[in-house]
């Protein structure tokens, strides 16, 4: 967890609920530096390259969470530079709730996660709306080449703190087609083997 990521995060109520557990000492170190938003590095700009989906939080104006499945292409999430992230807005089921709320406010959580390696990413961040009639440059540089989908609008992101969460239960789950792949490659490694033991038990008979 990074610093500025424990500074937004624990607010006076859950800094009490640290004091009562024993834990607010360890993390008031954590927090204890200068309050300057995070960069993201190497390890996050590859980990979110490679990712198909994430989570969106946003928030209501009247002061719900809602939380949305977003999935593409792999990589459809960009790193535009160090502090921004950016991704091309996808037509969907047209209620168009995370848009809305995304007038009244901009702060966002994304939470990324790779099940098969059992790691997950949280974002902070402040979003903006980019519609497509606006700058339809911007909006076709977000947008992955041959992946079949409407694209109305692009969401930039404004990096605000990250955190790196442990893998503590976690479900070890793997993409199908890679299951698919290694479930083929096993059958083909079987396919095989049993004509190898036909072939030697022809030989057998013949001798």
């Amino acid at each position: 967890m990074t610093g500025h990521y424990a500074q937004v995060a624990f607010t006076d109520a859950v800094r009490a609920h640290q004091a009562a557990q024993g834990s607010l000492r360890g993390y008031e170190r954590m927090a204890a530096v200068p309050e300057v938003a995070d960069r993201l590095g190497e390890n996050e700009a590859w980990f979110i390259g490679e990712r198909d989906s994430f989570y969106l939080s946003t928030v209501s104006e009247t002061g719900w969470p809602y939380i949305q499945h977003r999935g593409g292409a792999r990589g459809f999430l960009k790193v535009v530079d160090s502090r921004t992230l950016g991704f091309a807005d996808f037509r969907g089921n047209k209620q168009y709730i995370s848009r809305g709320n995304l007038d009244h406010d901009g702060r966002v959580a994304l939470f990324l996660m790779d099940y098969a390696a059992r790691t997950r990413l949280k974002i902070f961040g402040r979003a903006r709306v980019v519609e497509a009639a606006e700058q339809p440059e911007l909006v076709a540089s977000l947008t992955v080449p041959g992946y079949k989908a409407q694209v109305e609008r692009a969401v930039l992101i404004e990096v605000e703190a990250f955190d790196w969460n442990c893998s503590q239960h976690i479900p070890e789950l793997y993409p199908r087609e890679e299951v698919l792949e290694a479930v083929a490659d096993l059958r083909e490694r079987i396919a095989d083997l049993e004509r190898e033991n036909a072939a030697l038990r022809a030989a057998g008979t013949t001798s």
